[in-house]
């Protein structure tokens, strides 16, 4: 099976892209793998969709309302982070803009005067650090080695920290099958009680809400996009009730239904 994920190899979403196949390759946004996946270059993408500390990652938000693509899976695996660097004496940490907010406490005590740069993955900010040897880099305690030493390890600033990633499909593979589902609603629409009404239907089902998220729709300023996980298959008639009732809510935008899954807690 053909993956694509965040690259270089070594970060998070490399291991949890390595759960369903042991051929990744590495896109350096993740809209770019998203865009990939769309046009059927690759079989599956895996993107972090939500971190247990940081919340959502809206590049992920507006790439998967931007495209047309289907959720197969969510995948969720720890994040233990590790300062890596050639020695003691570095005047610049980079990593992941995630990744440097989920250890921040950390940071600021005890490296209160270093500059903090933020880089497109934090397999690449460990590989500046592995070149040069002012800069530390923020990873899984895995990527030291190679004159990189790892200086400290569970830097994270809550031992929970976890993160879940979707698998990403093109289109035509999108079931109604699985105990999750993902949709995203741009309704269109501005008048009061707009996110009540939306949210209602489920309620009114028994649906579990796992996620509400709104992102700016960029039509224009105050006008949102839904991002709504469910405790709920596709396949069930209280999730196809709902979603009528959204859809007719919305008879003036779009809804996107991305698709049922099952969720795997990968290690």
């Amino acid at each position: 099976m053909n993956v694509v994920t965040l690259g270089p190899e070594g970060t998070y979403s490399h291991r949890a892209a390595r759960s369903i196949s042991d051929t990744v390759d590495f896109r350096e946004s993740v809209t770019a793998i998203v865009d990939a996946v769309a046009d059927g270059e690759y079989d599956r993408g895996v993107v972090a969709i939500e971190n247990s500390i940081e919340g959502s990652v809206t590049e992920s938000l507006d790439a998967l309302a931007e495209y047309e693509v289907a959720v197969v899976k969510e995948v969720v695996t720890p994040i233990r982070h590790a300062l890596l660097a050639q020695g003691e004496e570095f005047d610049r940490i980079a990593s992941h803009s995630q990744a440097l907010a989920q250890c921040r406490g950390y940071l600021d005590s005890e490296y209160p005067d270093a500059d903090l740069e933020a880089v497109a993955s934090t397999a690449r900010g460990v590989q500046m650090a592995r070149d040069d040897a002012s800069v530390a880099g923020i990873g899984h305690p895995d990527n030291g080695g190679d004159g990189l030493e790892v200086l400290a390890e569970d830097i994270q600033d809550q031992n929970s920290n976890a993160t879940r990633f979707f698998v990403l499909a093109p289109l035509e593979d999108r079931s109604p099958a699985g105990g999750k589902s993902t949709f995203v609603v741009y309704p269109n629409a501005d008048y009061p009680g707009l996110l009540l009404d939306l949210l209602e239907p489920f309620a009114d089902r028994d649906i579990n809400l796992t996620r509400v998220e709104s992102r700016p729709s960029g039509e224009r300023l105050g006008d949102y996009v839904f991002h709504i996980d469910v405790a709920a298959g596709l396949y069930e008639d209280r999730t196809a009730q709902a979603l009528a009732e959204i859809e007719h809510i919305a008879e003036d935008g779009w809804v996107r239904r991305l698709g049922s899954y099952d969720s795997e807690h990968v290690v």
